[in-house]
């Protein structure tokens, strides 16, 4: 047992793997909770759901403006709790799949703040849209409507990836080759449709999470990093800078490509795959996700 608590350590703090984190701490939460419950019901009485009610009333989202005043916490703990087995599965494993290949090619410094911008995003969303949109307020929908799981976060991953990478393919199960672009557009239309629907909220939040991973690497390839900026605050200061003066350095700012050179590998990967880059597009594109 310790040697597993050791590896679970490892991975989620050691081992520098962001994905491996946010899935550690989806998981752990989603657990703890779970397992709470059932104790608790063991212990009092089966039809007794107090732990969920309460994690329910604290955790999740409300998109009730004065109940949010008083849960202000909600749209940072809601992108971490999950009502299901099944919730926490199919989105821990999108977010692995997702998030390998967005990893692979920005780095993993923009992984954790892109997740909890795309959850900021769902939410904002959600409270908006049961607050404003007509169809919502007639029948006083925010009263009692919350979101819950990781699913606006995921889908800013999904997005941002199928728009840094639309040609790239991936193997889908009895399907075959799919490129992102295409299962991007799948599931935006699949979550506006589903709006209409029971889980509303939840749709209008994958959106949220949707548009911000479409906005984050639009302005990105614009030379705006919203999430590396952030990041930087934290950095610390370097105490020795080297200037370089010889020629490749002319190609780059402090160790950082042009942005035109940045588009041009990046539209080579699109149409000709990762494996096509040369030795110093590669160089260039590791220095790019190291910033």
């Amino acid at each position: 047992m310790s040697t597993l608590w050791q590896d679970i350590q490892y991975k989620m703090l050691k081992s520098h793997s962001r994905l491996s984190l946010l899935i550690g701490v989806n998981v752990i939460l989603f657990l703890a909770v779970n397992i709470v419950s059932v104790i608790w019901k063991l212990a009092n009485n089966m039809g007794d759901d107090t732990i969920m009610y309460y994690a329910n009333e604290y955790l999740l989202l409300p998109a009730s403006l004065p109940k949010l005043t008083h849960r202000f916490w909600t749209p940072f703990t809601y992108m971490f709790m999950h009502a299901g087995f099944f919730h926490i599965l199919f989105n821990m494993l999108w977010l692995y799949w997702m998030g390998q290949i967005f990893e692979e090619y920005l780095g993993n410094k923009r992984t954790i703040g892109l997740y909890i911008f795309g959850g900021l995003a769902g939410g904002l969303l959600f409270v908006a849209a049961y607050n404003l949109i007509p169809g919502f307020t007639r029948i006083d929908a925010a009263a009692n409507a919350t979101v819950v799981g990781a699913s606006a976060s995921v889908m800013a991953i999904i997005i941002a990836t199928a728009t840094l990478l639309p040609n790239y393919a991936i193997q889908l199960f009895l399907i075959g080759p799919v490129k992102l672009k295409w299962l991007a557009i799948f599931y935006i239309v699949i979550d506006f449709i589903g709006i209409a629907g029971a889980n509303a909220g939840g749709e209008i939040a994958h959106l949220g999470g949707a548009l911000m991973g479409f906005i984050y690497i639009k302005q990105l390839q614009r030379g705006n990093d919203w999430v590396g900026g952030i990041t930087k605050l934290f950095a610390p200061k370097p105490k020795l800078k080297v200037v370089s003066t010889n020629f490749s350095a002319k190609k780059a700012v402090a160790g950082v490509p042009h942005q035109d050179e940045i588009d041009r590998i990046l539209d080579k990967i699109s149409a000709t795959g990762y494996d096509s880059l040369s030795k110093q597009e590669k160089e260039s594109l590791d220095s790019l996700s190291k910033h």
